[in-house]
């Protein structure tokens, strides 16, 4: 079986799904495979329902969040379509296996004057303040993820017409929107840079190689707590800070789906929980009633 996971996460990697994504799924099923070799389980065969019952039983003894446990789930089930189609399987050991619902998390999003100290911050120290001000800058401006503002090249920012061309999720393409104080911090940063290519990683680490989506959260978690915020926040959290507030601000749905690159607009419509008090604000200002108590 161990054999048969490198070839599933060679496969994977030639279908283009993140490195990310790689790397989570071999570490879940690095965990299945150990699971099975300690019952004597080494051979596909082996891969069976009540294999898959026995080490969710025993995960469950660790009290695991929900979305860890579906995130494992969704790797061994991946997995058992791939060897299903190479004919190692002769069933599928889910089919008669219910997947739990997924738990609704309301994301962690930063308040206005959190943003503004953070960016502020980011450009005031240290011997890479100016690219972590750019940095930063764009990734609140546009919303990006991690491994979006990690792949960008210089070529992908049109600073004529003040968006950026962003490879997202499955390799989609799109083009978000970016602040002009942005744009003006990556100009800044840029000049900085000995003789910087249209094909050049837009943002480099201390070794002048390609900054990396674990050195983006190494930076941003020494920079949070220089700034001050009191909670536990991460480069996602700007991107949250990014949806929440343009939604705040009149920002409709379907337009906040594009710029995030979300595949549906459910998956967007999380974020109408997190600005309840706009909604507060609007009804108080709207509401007649609440009208003439203000009269």
């Amino acid at each position: 079986m161990k054999d048969w996971t490198q070839a599933f996460l060679l496969h994977l990697q030639n279908q283009n799904f993140s490195a990310h994504t790689v790397a989570g799924y071999g570490e879940d099923l690095q965990e299945f495979v150990m699971f099975c070799a300690g019952h004597g389980w080494t051979e596909t065969k082996d891969f069976t329902l009540s294999a898959v019952r026995a080490f969710l039983a025993a995960l469950m003894q660790h009290h695991p969040a929900r979305n860890t446990l579906l995130r494992k789930i969704a790797a061994l089930r991946s997995f058992a379509h791939f060897l299903l189609d190479q004919g190692q399987l002769a069933q599928n050991p889910f089919k008669l296996l219910p997947a739990p619902k997924r738990e609704r998390l309301l994301p962690k999003f930063l308040t206005l004057q959190e943003v503004d100290k953070l960016l502020d911050t980011a450009g005031e120290q240290g011997r890479f303040a100016v690219r972590n001000k750019a940095l930063f800058e764009l990734i609140y401006s546009s919303g990006l993820r991690r491994s979006e503002v990690t792949g960008l090249k210089i070529a992908d920012v049109d600073f004529f017409n003040g968006v950026v061309k962003v490879l997202g999720k499955g390799n989609k393409e799109r083009f978000v929107p970016v602040t002009d104080e942005a744009l003006q911090a990556i100009k800044d940063y840029l000049a900085l840079r000995p003789n910087p290519q249209p094909q050049d990683a837009l943002f480099l680490n201390k070794n002048g190689t390609p900054l990396t989506g674990d050195g983006l959260a190494y930076v941003f978690k020494n920079l949070a707590i220089s700034s001050g915020v009191a909670r536990k926040v991460s480069p996602h959290s700007l991107r949250h800070s990014f949806a929440t507030h343009l939604l705040n601000s009149g920002c409709d749905l379907r337009s906040l789906q594009e710029m995030l690159g979300h595949k549906t607009l459910s998956a967007t419509q999380v974020y109408t929980h997190v600005s309840l008090d706009k909604i507060k604000e609007v009804y108080e200002q709207a509401h007649p009633k609440n009208k003439e108590s203000q009269t």
